[in-house]
């Protein structure tokens, strides 16, 4: 994305990136290592987006959709879904059947996560949120993407405040596991 996408640009590129991993994880051979490979991509994608979420747009929904914090509220339930189905993820082997239901309820996660804002909440924040706010908040949100954590948490607060706190403390940490175990994110 530009340098002035807004928010709903910005996080709708990252939908059609992300389903495009999943795609690719689908294609690739059960078990194989570039499977979990991408799954691993798809993980740290997931999370780095899921919080740039709750500190740029989840503010705005709340701040200028009319029923806000109920939208937000019902993001946060799928979002914290999606977190525990990569936690599950990670804990077990790529090969095993327990590991393809859980990719399977991941894809089920993402698909309601991406449906729920595309056809829901971004028309409804486009018509209402102030042009300046939305750039505003994609640029906030590509800083995030980029320094963010990349790692599920189940249970992290959801609040835009604590995000951003945790976020400046797991995100280095994060990223330094990552590198130490060459965990390929691009």
């Amino acid at each position: 994305m530009g340098s002035d996408s807004g928010i709903i640009g910005q996080l709708a590129a990252d939908h059609r990136a992300i389903q495009n991993l999943l795609d690719r994880v689908r294609s690739a051979p059960p078990g194989s290592d570039e499977r979990a490979s991408l799954v691993e991509r798809v993980s740290g994608r997931l999370v780095t987006h899921l919080v740039a979420e709750r500190e740029c747009l989840h503010p705005l929904v709340r701040r200028y959709v009319v029923g806000g914090d109920q939208g937000v509220d019902e993001l946060l339930a799928v979002d914290e879904e999606i977190q525990r189905t990569l936690k599950s993820l990670g804990a077990v082997p790529a090969h095993s059947e327990e590991y393809v239901r859980h990719l399977l309820g991941l894809v089920s996660c993402v698909t309601e996560h991406v449906v729920g804002l595309e056809q829901r909440l971004f028309p409804r924040l486009q018509a209402v949120g102030p042009a300046d706010a939305l750039r505003d908040a994609g640029a906030g949100a590509r800083r995030t993407q980029a320094l963010g954590p990349t790692r599920p948490r189940p249970g992290a607060p959801g609040s835009p405040a604590l995000t951003r706190l945790t976020s400046a403390v797991l995100g280095p940490w994060d990223r330094l596991r990552d590198r130490l175990g060459r965990r390929g994110l691009s």
